[in-house]
């Protein structure tokens, strides 16, 4: 028998769930034309000054505007008839550097709605889709989003949680970036320690010539490589730090690149393997943030892991425990949580 009051509850999370759904588009065309940036640098506006201030038609803002301020993403003042950024929705909206700088999310859904066909063409088989057969739009939006976590985490906080790694890159140490997409990570810390040498490797050559523009732009050609090379695959050795952003759960041999890993270490070289947070169990995951997770689980990581060989699908919510598995599947005895945030945690193997 339905119960009316948990069936108005639930309706009322599907208007906000449709509410967000429906909100992707906009946010994105007010990124694109630039207009939570000229509202955050000029504070409150009318329609029409927002008009003048961006070149964009009148009508089609008060329209933006208004859906904007419904989702309370723009406050409004009746009295005044201006719209604001606050302060915290500038954070999520304008900042690029803020650690909660989401416009790389709202990309990523586009990507979702855009890759549908794709996967739902495999669920019935078990098929996968690889990574280079995705919309373009989908290498730019993952690397968009998972910038602002580096940016403000991994020189601060998760390679100083390494166990005598700092020292080693500030005297000159010799690190694989593997899985570096378009190369946010390996610049970072090449910009952060310009002694050691970086080299990032990912099987997408697009993302390499990315990687490598990136590099040239922010001035670090002089100690960062990039080559098009599998986690199993690529040649060097004899690394003092091999790190993996968010990216070993999307791998199909997982246990075989550990393996790999462990052989292009020095002896007492360190792999850093950073991935989303997630419990061990799924009720630990039925949150907000395992909802996107495994969202995003579902329609790139497991399908990329599945067109690979091996195909063991750990999905982007794998936990702890069964990282550890793969782990030391490849040979690693030492394994310790080093750091974490709300989204990711980072993980430390030692031979």
């Amino acid at each position: 028998m339905v119960d009316d009051a948990k069936l108005h509850q639930f309706i009322g999370q599907m208007l906000s769930d449709l509410g967000g759904a429906a909100s992707i588009s906009l946010v994105r065309i007010g990124d694109a034309l630039g207009l939570y940036k000229i509202i955050h640098e000029r504070g409150p506006m009318t329609v029409a000054e927002l008009a003048a201030a961006s070149g964009v038609h009148e009508r089609y803002l008060r329209e933006w505007l208004s859906h904007q301020a419904a989702s309370n993403y723009l406050s409004y003042d009746s009295a005044t008839q201006k719209f604001a950024l606050p302060p915290e929705q500038a954070m999520v909206f304008a900042i690029e550097d803020s650690p909660v700088y989401m416009m790389g999310a709202f990309d990523l859904m586009t990507w979702m709605v855009e890759s549908k066909d794709q996967v739902q063409a495999v669920f019935p088989t078990g098929g996968g889709v690889p990574w280079s057969d995705h919309t373009s739009c989908f290498f730019c939006a993952v690397a968009r989003f998972f910038r602002p976590g580096y940016h403000n985490n991994l020189v601060s906080t998760w390679l100083p949680a390494l166990n005598g790694v700092v020292d080693k890159l500030q005297r000159g140490a010799k690190v694989a970036d593997v899985g570096c997409g378009h190369g946010w990570s390996t610049v970072l810390m090449a910009k952060a320690f310009p002694k050691s040498q970086f080299i990032g490797y990912d099987f997408h050559p697009s993302s390499i010539e990315q990687a490598a523009a990136h590099a040239r732009e922010h001035g670090v050609s002089a100690n960062t490589h990039f080559e098009v090379a599998t986690a199993k695959g690529y040649s060097e050795k004899d690394f003092d730090l091999v790190a993996f952003f968010d990216c070993l759960h999307d791998m199909g041999d997982p246990a075989g690149a550990a393996a790999h890993v462990r052989q292009s270490l020095k002896p007492d070289g360190s792999w850093m393997i950073v991935e989303p947070m997630a419990g061990d169990k799924l009720e630990d995951n039925l949150n907000p943030v395992g909802r996107i997770y495994y969202a995003g689980s579902t329609m790139g990581c497991v399908p990329t892991s599945l067109s690979q060989e091996v195909g063991a699908a750990l999905g982007a919510q794998a936990g702890e425990a069964r990282l550890r598995e793969v782990i030391t599947a490849g040979g690693f005895r030492d394994v310790r949580r080093a750091a974490e945030t709300p989204f990711n945690m980072i993980l430390e193997a030692r031979p």
